[in-house]
């Protein structure tokens, strides 16, 4: 299921924008308008699945530098989030032997 990935997204746009932007090119399985944690105010992007290749492809090529909500967005095929793995041992790691009298 293709994953997109809409950008400089209104901070005012709600979930319904976006999805009935997307709609006119297909079935939209889900919109996720990213988050702040702390505030619960929008980031400004958001990721949109589509089941459909093809229409995804569509929608990627025409809604890129389209508005959506007011706002000139940028479409494109989301990447793979990184690997954050934490680098380093685990734990308090090692210490030299203790003193020596």
């Amino acid at each position: 299921m293709p994953n997109i990935y809409v950008g400089n997204l209104a901070y005012g746009a709600t979930e319904s924008d976006v999805r009935a932007a997307f709609e006119q090119f297909g079935d939209v399985s889900s919109v996720n308008i990213i988050t702040d944690r702390e505030t619960g105010r929008s980031r400004g992007f958001a990721f949109v699945e589509m089941p459909n290749s093809d229409e995804a492809r569509q929608a990627i090529a025409e809604l890129n530098l389209q508005e959506i909500a007011g706002r000139r967005v940028t479409v494109n095929e989301a990447r793979p989030k990184p690997d954050r793995r934490r680098g380093g041992g685990g734990g308090y790691g090692g210490g030299g032997g203790g003193r020596r009298w």
